[in-house]
């Protein structure tokens, strides 16, 4: 008996000790940038001309469990997307955009968890490692969408009545961070985080002389990529992470931009 506790408990020790090992590989590639997807450029075609306001694009999920799925969750947080919009600034629309390819990745890169739990539950997939919650945001992120809105000199500053939005209640800064953001009960900091970002992109390209607020594809695209590769420039190209979706790969951008501009969820959260 007592060989069998021992045996046991070695088995045990080695166990975490890999698990120990895995988790902080990870947390290393993360750090190190060596997890980062390979992304693409998209071919900026007649695709991404903008349709007419009460003309749509065809959304190619619109008949997916996956997306009945999202939409059902979504709608959920209605009150909370269009109150932070409208502190923001950022149409709902555009906020939402982003949201769909991280969902929709997701969706379909954990297959048993989705059917398990998203698709019953009607709930949208946060996530609480590397990045966290429903929009996958990093930490250091995060850090800079805080520091932006508190340095005037940066171009990305929104201005005085901005600087207090992400203000923290408590000592242990880091902690409420990361528990606002993956709060799966609230998703009002998730909201607020990534709306902030592309308030904070939409000032610097403004400022630049070449403003994308109505170019949800680039939008998406930054977001994806990160402050690091918001470059100002009269001829930006939609791109980020490819997605790969029953046998189909869009960019980040791309996806986004069939949302934005298709008639899914129109009733609620209309183009501006």
């Amino acid at each position: 008996m007592k060989k069998i506790l021992l045996l046991s408990l070695r088995s045990a020790v080695y166990l975490f000790a890999v698990i120990g090992i895995v988790l902080s590989l990870g947390y290393g590639a993360t750090y190190f940038h060596l997890t980062n997807t390979v992304g693409i450029i998209d071919k900026q075609g007649k695709h991404f001309v903008a349709p007419q306001k009460d003309e749509y694009l065809p959304f190619p999920l619109a008949h997916t469990s996956e997306w009945r799925a999202f939409k059902q969750s979504i709608v959920k947080d209605a009150s909370i997307i269009k109150k932070v919009s409208k502190e923001t600034g950022v149409p709902a629309r555009i906020i939402i955009a982003i949201a769909v390819p991280e969902q929709m990745r997701l969706f379909y890169s954990d297959r048993a968890l989705f059917k398990k739990v998203f698709e019953p539950l009607k709930i949208l997939g946060s996530q609480s490692q590397f990045s966290w919650g429903i929009f996958g945001i990093k930490d250091e992120t995060a850090r800079e969408v805080e520091a932006h809105l508190r340095t005037a000199t940066s171009p990305y500053y929104l201005g005085k009545k901005y600087e207090n939005m992400l203000d923290f209640t408590s000592s242990d800064i880091d902690q409420e961070r990361f528990t606002r953001i993956v709060d799966e009960h609230d998703h009002t900091y998730a909201y607020l985080y990534a709306a902030l970002y592309v308030a904070q992109i939409n000032a610097q390209w403004e400022k630049a002389g070449f403003p994308i607020n109505d170019r949800p594809e680039i939008i998406a695209t930054l977001w994806n990529l990160g402050f690091t590769k918001s470059v100002p420039n009269a001829t930006a190209n939609s791109g980020g992470s490819v997605l790969e979706i029953n046998g189909e790969k869009y960019s980040f951008g791309t996806f986004a931009h069939n949302f934005y501009y298709s008639d899914e969820l129109i009733e609620i959260f209309p183009r501006e």
